[in-house]
């Protein structure tokens, strides 16, 4: 049943990104990833109280909370990162990086979770770091200034961050419904993202969102949230190092999208590089 919640976290989450870049076109990424935070907590929290999960709060050891919001912490920080990466570059060429976060994870898994990588994940990482390379290939224009290419320092913390994110999930959801576990960290992603907005004073620019990224940053938060939610029970129930490969091909979807909705086109190039890292996400399911 892993499987099917899995993939159903790479539909959604593919869908985020789109979603997420067409509702921050016009808005400050730090203010729309809070307020889409505010749609993924209420979504969680619903989640909570559907399945009946909330009267076992009392039980949860200090252990797993604590891991629940250093977890939280690292989705916040990779989530900051990963909207400010989309904001400044195309989404067919962040999307790549962030899922790259896949070598780091299974390298992470290893050290700290025990879970042995085989010779097949070996030679998936090795066509995953090659297929992103290609993908995320550019000739610089002469012209190109430094905050044309600060998206790419954002996607590789976005990346990092994410990978800490699914270690420190799995250990903190270990003995936890996985809904209640998705909703905890939730709070800690809100307080985290709201804290940024207000130290920095962006709240000021809520009056100047209109209305068409309001509908996207909300459609992007409930696509968050579905995806959040499939993602945890599948880390809950089956091995981090063959879930977090499978959510990883929701940039599939996230090139189809991005080119039928932004425009955005993939070049020779950058289309092997897809196969590849296709390639390499399925070799890591051996």
């Amino acid at each position: 049943m892993w499987l099917l919640y899995a993939f159903g976290s790479s539909l959604f989450a593919g869908m985020t990104s789109i979603l997420a870049k067409i509702g921050i076109k016009n808005t400050d990424s730090d203010l729309a990833t809070a307020l889409r935070t505010i749609v993924v907590l209420l979504f969680s929290w619903l989640m909570v109280f559907i399945v009946g999960s909330q009267h076992i709060i009392g039980t949860i050891s200090s252990r797993s909370l604590v891991f629940l919001i250093l977890s939280g912490c690292a989705t916040g920080a990779s989530w900051l990162c990963y909207f400010k990466a989309l904001q400044l570059g195309d989404v067919n060429k962040v999307a790549p990086i962030d899922k790259s976060s896949t070598i780091l994870t299974i390298i992470l898994a290893f050290l700290f979770l025990g879970e042995k990588p085989s010779i097949w994940m070996g030679f998936g990482i090795v066509l995953l770091a090659a297929g992103t390379y290609l993908m995320i290939q550019k000739r610089e224009s002469k012209h190109s200034d430094a905050k044309s290419k600060s998206w790419f320092f954002y996607a590789v913390l976005s990346a990092v961050f994410a990978a800490l994110t699914s270690i420190l999930g799995k250990i903190g959801i270990q003995g936890i419904e996985s809904n209640l576990g998705t909703a905890i960290r939730t709070i800690v992603v809100l307080i985290m993202a709201w804290g940024i907005v207000l130290f920095r004073k962006k709240n000021a620019l809520i009056k100047s969102i209109d209305k068409k990224s309001w509908i996207f940053i909300t459609l992007s938060g409930f696509a968050t949230g579905l995806s959040w939610l499939c993602y945890y029970r599948a880390l809950q129930e089956g091995k981090a190092s063959l879930v977090v490969p499978i959510d990883k091909l929701s940039i599939v979807v996230t090139i189809v999208f991005s080119r039928i909705f932004l425009n955005e086109k993939l070049s020779r190039k950058a289309f092997v590089g897809l196969l590849l890292v296709i390639s390499g996400t399925m070799l890591l399911l051996f």
